[in-house]
């Protein structure tokens, strides 16, 4: 398969469903080689099936709060498909509730997964990058890491330390060869969409008027969908980003406007 990544080596956590999926195959359509990362070792069949199977897909079972497992996992993935070039910070976690009746262990919880998930990849990843004078990272934010809202304090707090972690590495590989952006997603169609929904059903019976509620705030009027912010993935990823870097990008339908 060729296209603009052709020959490249992605690897992208969180891949099993949603934006991380969407990503991969996005990526794999413009021909780069994956390293698929999923939290549970018995959705890897899964996994490999979605996209597509064969030598060019090497999926890995990885708990991204384990420092040494990284650590591990990058190795493998240079080892059995020769380089990496492309990061995808992807996988992360969702909790909402009032500030009051968030423990300190549920930041904790969050922050293990959200904020040191992104940095044990990147500080696993980045020497290869840095060594190869190329390589693109991605990190998966939010727009709660942009501004406040309500319920969300804990998640929103993550969100931001990957923006700020983001433009601070970005600084320090600037003149490396290797870029570092983020991405910050709106409300997108996905499994914390509806874990949302859920949530907010258990607490008001009336999942709808949540959706109503967020529709409100978004000027396209509408729900995005993966594949959008996987497109803008691809872009980063590719040679027509290298002057970018340092970046954390909004794709919202215009709920954010800074």
């Amino acid at each position: 398969m060729t296209g603009i990544l052709n020959g490249k080596v992605a690897l992208v956590s969180g891949a099993r469903r949603g934006i991380g999926l969407a990503i991969a195959k996005a990526l794999q359509a413009q021909g780069a080689k994956l390293v698929a990362l999923a939290s549970s070792p018995g959705s890897l069949g899964e996994l490999h099936q979605a996209l597509g199977g064969g030598p060019d897909v090497l999926p890995l079972a990885l708990d991204v709060r384990d420092e040494a497992a990284c650590q591990a996992v990058v190795q493998q993935a240079i080892e059995r498909m020769g380089r990496v070039d492309i990061l995808v910070n992807n996988a992360g976690v969702y909790q909402a509730k009032p500030f009051l009746q968030f423990s300190s262990q549920d930041f904790r919880d969050l922050m293990e997964v959200n904020l040191f998930g992104v940095l044990h990849l990147m500080q696993a990843v980045l020497p290869h990058l840095v060594g190869n004078g190329w390589g693109r990272i991605i990190n998966i934010a939010s727009t709660a890491g942009k501004w406040g809202s309500r319920n969300q304090s804990a998640y929103n707090t993550s969100k931001h330390a990957v923006v700020g972690l983001t433009r601070c590495v970005a600084l320090e590989t600037a003149q490396t060869g290797v870029t570092v952006n983020a991405i910050c997603p709106g409300f997108v169609q996905t499994d914390m969409v509806e874990e949302l929904k859920a949530q907010t059903a258990a607490a008001s019976g009336d999942p709808e008027a949540l959706i109503q509620a967020v529709l409100s705030r978004v000027p396209m009027n509408r729900i995005l969908n993966p594949e959008e912010i996987a497109a803008l993935a691809v872009f980063l990823a590719s040679e027509a980003s290298s002057g970018m870097t340092a970046q954390s990008i909004l794709v919202d339908g215009g709920m954010v406007m800074t």
